[in-house]
């Protein structure tokens, strides 16, 4: 018992930023603010941006153009969507990218609308353009709704980064049937109807980039977490195919698989079950979410990233090799 409670810790610890659990809304409907006058406000600008009432819109602002961008010269400030950016590795990136002038496209999901808000707020503060966008990537009709809303905003999506994850950990042995379908639901049929939607729009730009948030978990497996090794060993070969079938389209596809990252999660490890983690890490320490977002924002905005595709990136301290 004691091994399978160290077993899960360690579960967590390794992709702690997909911890929400999934909550699926009734209906999707403007974000409430602070006072009446710019709750109406909101809505206004929504309306006269033509947003669809399915989605959830938190924030708009003016597009701001940077000159700094390693990008196609010919592009505009680049459009990046972001699944589950509200926290973590998710906040992380979309964060990265607002202070390259980026467009970002911020995900999120009922249980996480104040942190998404703040985390939009804090994107347009660095210089970005932000929205965020209330969708459970676990079903086709928020997706289609999401992609909506960002081709009727901006008309285009550039990047596509799928960092949408959850986990229900548990041994094989004792794991229900609903917790083998919610992990796979999210963290690999979301990677594949995402990246099928915005694949449909990159086409007709002749462009786009494609980045999947795997684990070391999809790689090596790990007891007590049979549906999530599945998923992320899926989003690998998933990302391999995608790069295959697009690459004539000028669209490249990789994967991002981080090892144990820096949270909540894992401050709350046991000091002792900690030295014995860090132990297999050749680093000897954990990894931040910003590190993560730099290899993310590498082969998202990159010229040097151009020619890279169908590859998964461990970042990992040298868990892996």
């Amino acid at each position: 018992m004691i091994a399978a409670k160290q077993a899960q810790t360690t579960a967590r610890a390794v992709r702690a930023e997909g911890v929400a659990p999934v909550a699926r809304p009734s209906s999707l409907r403007p974000v409430m603010g602070a006072s009446a006058a710019p709750r109406a406000a909101s809505s206004a600008a929504a309306r006269r941006a033509g947003l669809p009432a399915r989605g959830r819109v938190i924030r708009q602002a003016e597009l701001v153009h940077s000159g700094s961008m390693d990008f196609p010269e010919d592009s505009d400030a680049p459009v990046v969507v972001v699944t589950g950016a509200s926290r973590g590795i998710g906040k992380a990136i979309v964060q990265k990218m607002a202070s390259k002038g980026c467009r970002v496209v911020i995900n999120f999901i009922s249980s996480q609308s104040e942190q998404a808000r703040a985390t939009c707020e804090e994107c347009i503060a660095m210089g970005g353009d932000a929205i965020a966008v209330q969708a459970d990537v676990s079903r086709r009709d928020e997706i289609d709704a999401l992609f909506d809303i960002v081709m009727k905003k901006y008309g285009r999506v550039d990047v596509l980064v799928n960092n949408a994850g959850i986990t229900r950990d548990t041994l094989m042995m004792r794991m229900k049937p609903e917790q083998w379908d919610a992990v796979i639901n999210v963290n690999l049929s979301g990677v594949f109807y995402c990246s099928q939607a915005a694949a449909k729009i990159m086409m007709k730009q002749k462009r786009g980039r494609i980045i999947n948030m795997a684990s070391v978990v999809g790689v090596v497996g790990n007891a007590g977490q049979a549906n999530y090794a599945a998923a992320k060993g899926g989003v690998i070969a998933l990302t391999k195919t995608i790069a295959r079938e697009y690459a004539s389209r000028n669209i490249t596809a990789n994967a991002v698989a981080p090892g144990f990252i820096a949270s909540d999660m894992t401050a709350a490890i046991d000091k002792k079950y900690e030295e014995q983690i860090l132990k297999g890490i050749p680093l000897a320490r954990y990894g931040s979410p910003e590190e993560v977002a730099g290899l993310v924002s590498f082969l998202a905005l990159n010229k040097a990233a151009l020619y890279i595709t169908g590859q998964c990136y461990n970042i990992d301290g040298g868990m892996v090799m």
